[in-house]
């Protein structure tokens, strides 16, 4: 088996004389060490590395299923026996086992199962092709989770209960767990459980009218058949779009014993993805028939997934960012005491060590086509994927926009009394939540910082002052480095929280709401 070096000077021939990418795009996947040509031979049988892979029908993972990307390993020596286990306790079992060399799986799966094995490539996030989705058919007036809190609490009065629907162990019951963890008024516990196989039969129990789910979150192609029957889509992976991450996982075992089978396979995979970089109808043929899908649905499906280059991978390892990323994977998963604590060394879970060839080649490509396709060379380098700067809204924008719901605040944000100076505790409690508000995607959520106070005293002083307190708690979010759009608003001692004496300095409390600007 070889393993591919640059080779600079060809690729640019090569470049220039316009075969490189496009229709050509597979004559850099037949490249091999040394001689620089092509491979014109069929490797023979026995020269052939085979490796297993378990994973999942996900169209995210289809190249692995592919036929022409089988063929091109095959050239390069490799062979790839993919098979899907759809039990995410099984999958990561057999790979700890030594039963299977690789998995493909969501990041917090591997978090959550922690296989005997380091994550050594970045496949994709979902950037809209997952979202929680809202009943709004059947319950009219649902347009918010804290539209939603107050049905809750209308259906208790009322002896009945309300459910949600998910397909368990899937980035759906992730999700889940993100609004259990992160917003106000949300409780899991709240909703009769609804756990099914896979998204189109959470996507049936709700249109079902003798069912009733008031919530349930849905993959793609049935998001976009939700908005088109105008069910409310609350908040979907596109407003947190670095929360579902797939990857793929080495065994311990094929790292020690076979380190080169792994650098071979990420350069033939990464090739694929640049391919697909320049001209994105041979994924959208790949994932219509991989799924036997319409041209419509696997178009609804690539909208809503970004892969992964070679580059932007090897950015992830080395920036920090999966570190990051990581963290507040383990802290959800922690919180929804699906997991014991945050590992200690986030660091010991993935390697970069495989991925520098196909970042090496990706970066040589982009240096190629940088001054005649800069865009081309943005997506190739996944700047295309990054959001640089927020919308340009104004205050009564924010203030008008469609609610999300109220984002949990852990601990007080507290103030001296009678000031707009915060406490030592409230500084430390929005050090802590501004982590967490740069997690939405500033293109299309901002935020709303209501402040609220007790009615003691008069109208108009109470008013300034949670102004003042709002606008205290905006500029210190901004400090810490938050770059949404954000709005202060005193509420005075307008509002007070339902069944509590107006009085109560209960009432003197800050909200962080997040709203829908794009």
């Amino acid at each position: 088996m070889s393993k591919r070096n640059e080779l600079p000077v060809l690729l640019a021939s090569l470049a220039l004389t316009g075969v490189f990418l496009g229709g050509g795009a597979w004559w850099i996947g037949k490249m091999v060490a040394g001689g620089g040509s092509p491979i014109s031979r069929n490797v023979a049988a026995n020269d052939i590395t085979r490796l297993s892979l378990l994973g999942d029908t996900f169209s995210g993972y289809s190249t692995f299923r592919n036929d022409e990307f089988q063929s091109v390993l095959n050239d390069a020596g490799l062979d790839i026996e993919y098979e899907d286990e759809f039990d995410q306790t099984i999958r990561a079992q057999d790979l700890s086992k030594g039963k299977v060399d690789l998995i493909v799986t969501t990041l917090d799966q591997f978090v959550k199962q922690q296989p005997d094995g380091k994550i050594v490539g970045l496949l994709d996030r979902t950037v809209g092709a997952d979202a929680v989705v809202l009943n709004s058919q059947k319950y009219p007036g649902l347009n918010s989770l804290l539209a939603l809190g107050k049905l809750v609490e209308t259906e208790k009065a009322a002896g009945r209960s309300l459910s949600i629907a998910y397909a368990a162990d899937t980035p759906s019951e992730y999700l889940a767990l993100v609004l259990d963890t992160k917003f106000d008024t949300f409780n899991l516990s709240d909703f009769e459980l609804k756990p099914v196989a896979e998204a189109s039969e959470a996507w049936a129990l709700m249109q079902n009218p003798g069912e009733n789910v008031a919530i349930a979150v849905l993959w793609e192609p049935y998001v976009t058949q939700a908005r088109q029957q105008s069910y409310e889509v609350v908040l979907s992976s596109e407003d947190a779009p670095n929360a579902i991450v797939d990857v793929i996982v080495a065994s311990d075992r094929l790292i020690d014993s076979n380190p080169e089978a792994i650098s071979q396979l990420l350069e033939s995979y990464y090739r694929r993805i640049d391919a697909n970089a320049r001209d994105a109808t041979q994924l959208q043929t790949q994932v219509a028939e991989d799924g036997g899908l319409s041209v419509s649905d696997s178009a609804a499906i690539i909208n809503g997934i970004d892969f992964f280059t070679a580059t932007e991978t090897q950015s992830w390892f080395t920036d920090g960012t999966l570190d990051r990323r990581i963290g507040a994977t383990a802290a959800v998963l922690t919180l929804s005491n699906k997991l014991n604590a945050v590992p200690g060394d986030v660091s010991s879970l993935y390697t970069d060590q495989f991925v520098s060839a196909a970042a090496a080649n990706t970066q040589t490509l982009i240096d190629l086509v940088r001054a005649d396709n800069p865009a081309l060379a943005d997506k190739l380098e996944g700047n295309s994927n990054t959001v640089t700067a927020a919308l340009e809204v104004s205050d009564a924008d924010i203030q008008n926009a469609p609610d999300i719901g109220n984002l949990q605040v852990r601990g007080q944000v507290s103030f001296g009394t009678g000031s707009a100076d915060l406490t030592a505790e409230g500084k430390e409690t929005l050090n802590n939540l501004a982590k967490e508000i740069q997690e939405f995607n500033q293109q299309t959520v901002a935020v709303r910082v209501i402040g609220h106070t007790s009615r003691t005293g008069s109208a108009d002083l109470n008013q300034s002052l949670s102004q003042q307190r709002a606008n205290v708690v905006v500029n210190h979010l901004k400090g810490m480095g938050v770059d949404l759009n954000i709005l202060a608003e005193g509420k005075g001692f307008s509002e007070p929280l339902p069944n509590v004496d107006p009085v109560n300095p209960s009432n003197q409390r800050t909200e962080i709401r997040l709203v829908r600007v794009n």
